[in-house]
């Protein structure tokens, strides 16, 4: 992805997290959002580097990843506004996007999580491929934070990951938090010498930059696809928002300004932006604003699910749940 491509995938998940945010308070997304405002260069650099058949999961805060990886952000919006013609008929809504057809399998809601349905859908992934095969092995990446690096499903991901040599990618957005405890506090150790206790090769790379992050993530998919096994990206970012939404009510005061101000001093909108002429700046931003209002209008016109529909979907055969027993 070029230097203007990167830059429209860091702005239009800027902007639509910040228009997302403007439905959380009108009521129109209920529940509220983990915005992912700050750290938009790990998706757009990390989904940069993939191709439309390779595999994402995700965490709770996982639009921008959703929409790097190329979902349709108007369908998105509706989705987290519950719409039945969202990316999932509402049913997913703002932490359990998908779309399966673009290797999107899932935002997650479980810390953690997503590491070993990542390295599992890699390994079947693999598993199908054909012998005679020229495309290489579709690469999963999993994306998780800081709070996650101690879960015992991850570690347990790692360690097949490892042992099998699945071509998978485990991206870690050290943001500093899990959700106000500071790193420091939750992880003895380091983050990147949890892979390397696997033999996985790990780096650190500057969270805040779309092409640092694209780069170091272009040699693991080399290395994934090429049968050489796990990589481990641990990319230093800082969430210039919220936790979740509620703490704009709730003003949390677990980050000082000073520390705050520091944060968004390294924006990835400006740090991209500036790599790109200011005439494509313009034209990127009108386009972005453009579909975002679109995205809110199709949202907010769009009907909500019927609850007679409410149980379908619960089996992967398509069968309905009896809502009555017959005397």
């Amino acid at each position: 992805m070029d230097s203007a491509e990167l830059y429209r995938t860091v702005r239009l998940i800027r902007r639509f997290e910040e228009r997302a945010i403007e439905l959380v308070r009108s009521g129109e997304i209920v529940g509220g959002i983990h915005p992912y405002i700050g750290q938009e260069a790990i998706a757009a650099g990390v989904c940069g580097a993939l191709r439309r058949d390779d595999i994402i999961t995700s965490t709770h805060r996982g639009h921008g990843h959703v929409l790097a990886k190329g979902a349709d952000p108007v369908r998105m919006m509706a989705e987290l506004a519950g719409r039945s013609t969202g990316l999932n008929q509402g049913r997913g809504g703002s932490m359990h996007a998908a779309d399966f057809s673009l290797g999107i399998f899932g935002a997650n809601g479980i810390v953690g999580a997503g590491g070993a349905i990542a390295a599992g859908a890699a390994w079947a992934r693999r598993a199908q491929r054909p012998a005679d095969s020229e495309t290489g092995d579709v690469v999963a990446v999993n994306f998780f934070g800081d709070g996650a690096v101690s879960q015992g499903v991850l570690l347990e991901a790692f360690n097949l990951a490892a042992l099998w040599k699945i071509p998978v990618i485990f991206v870690c957005e050290n943001n500093g938090y899990a959700t106000t405890m500071p790193v420091e506090a939750g992880v003895a150790g380091t983050i990147t010498g949890r892979a390397e206790a696997f033999g996985i090769p790990a780096t650190t790379v500057d969270g805040q930059d779309p092409e640092c992050v694209q780069a170091v993530s272009e040699a693991a998919v080399i290395r994934a696809r090429s049968g050489n096994g796990p990589s481990l990206i641990e990319c230093m970012t800082y969430r210039f928002d919220a936790h979740h939404t509620f703490e704009h009510k709730a003003r949390l005061n677990y980050r000082s300004e000073d520390e705050l101000a520091a944060g968004r001093s390294r924006d990835p909108l400006d740090i991209q932006g500036a790599r790109v002429p200011s005439e494509v700046l313009s034209r990127i931003d009108a386009e972005i604003e453009e579909l975002l209002a679109e995205a809110v209008r199709f949202a907010v016109e769009s009907p909500k699910p019927d609850p007679a529909d409410a149980l379908d979907h619960l089996y992967a055969t398509g069968l309905r749940v009896r809502t009555g027993v017959n005397n």
